[in-house]
């Protein structure tokens, strides 16, 4: 997981302004290069007499997206790249330029419309999600108004299988670089069913949790905090323990996604609109 190259879908609403807070901080503590991009439709040829105003919606885009890229360079300094892609989708055009450039990671703010705090998922995250060949990272409504001075932790989501255990030793590779703590979480969801029968589900569903934790933590150069987080579901489960302001939780991809590709299963598709700070999902790698 190296992020010494990061690329920021940027646009002139809130969410664009989250997601390059976001990737500034990346950029900075990973002392990397930071690639600011608007994605904005093509325009259309059209013979004959609308040639003008082919020509007049050519000239409002190019003054559209200038102006674009001036707020960005207000907010994000000198020290960018500031660039304009073309593509009929702003999250297909961000994976057409991500792999272009040779990023690391996109990162992208909360579509619009969702809580203040919380991550809601619209057609950009959607297409970056089910297609990326490079780790995705959101950030929550409004991470602008207040963001933090540094990463603080790393927090993996973590369920048994290799594609969590490729995501947990990632992980603890870029906390190791990024000079912060490592903590791993497993999620355990009540069943709903009689009592006697869901006590005796859950213990074994803890004793199960608790034991791959120490598996995935063993052997790791730095010392790896380990939690079970137990609810009735996603959200409330991740509400019971706390969260640092400079918190990033980090996902693997579904094993049913493809290679290389980072592809959004269930859980963490329940976990990101449950999360109050942002979330990074990775490729699947095997």
């Amino acid at each position: 997981m190296k992020l010494h190259d990061v690329l920021a879908g940027y646009m002139p609403e809130p969410r664009g302004l989250d997601g390059l807070a976001l990737a500034v901080l990346l950029k900075r503590q990973a002392h990397g290069r930071l690639t600011v991009a608007f994605v904005q439709p093509p325009a259309w040829s059209t013979p004959g007499p609308a040639k003008a105003e082919e020509s007049a919606w050519r000239a409002y885009l190019m003054e559209q997206a200038d102006a674009t890229l001036w707020q960005a360079r207000q907010l994000a300094g000198e020290e960018a790249d500031y660039v304009v892609h073309t593509h009929k989708g702003s999250g297909r055009g961000l994976v057409e330029l991500a792999r272009k450039r040779g990023a690391d990671v996109v990162v992208i703010g909360s579509a619009p419309g969702g809580r203040k705090g919380r991550i809601a998922l619209g057609s950009t995250a959607d297409q970056l999600l089910h297609s990326s060949s490079v780790p995705v990272l959101l950030a929550p409504r409004g991470y602008a108004d207040k963001p933090p001075t540094a990463l603080e932790r790393l927090t993996v989501a973590y369920r048994r299988g290799p594609g969590c255990d490729a995501a947990v030793k990632d992980a603890a590779a870029t906390a190791g670089s990024l000079g912060i703590p490592l903590r791993l979480v497993t999620l355990v969801i009540s069943s709903g069913r009689p009592a006697e029968v869901e006590e005796e589900m859950l213990m074994r569903l803890r004793d199960e949790a608790a034991s791959n934790l120490r598996a995935a933590a063993h052997g790791r150069p730095q010392v790896v905090e380990v939690e079970v987080l137990e609810g009735r579901n996603v959200a409330q489960a991740l509400g019971t323990t706390s969260w640092l302001p400079g918190e990033m939780i980090i996902c693997a991809s579904s094993a049913t996604g493809p290679l290389r590709r980072v592809f959004l299963g269930d859980t963490s598709i329940k976990i990101v609109r449950a999360a109050t700070c942002p979330v990074m999902i990775l490729t699947r790698e095997n």
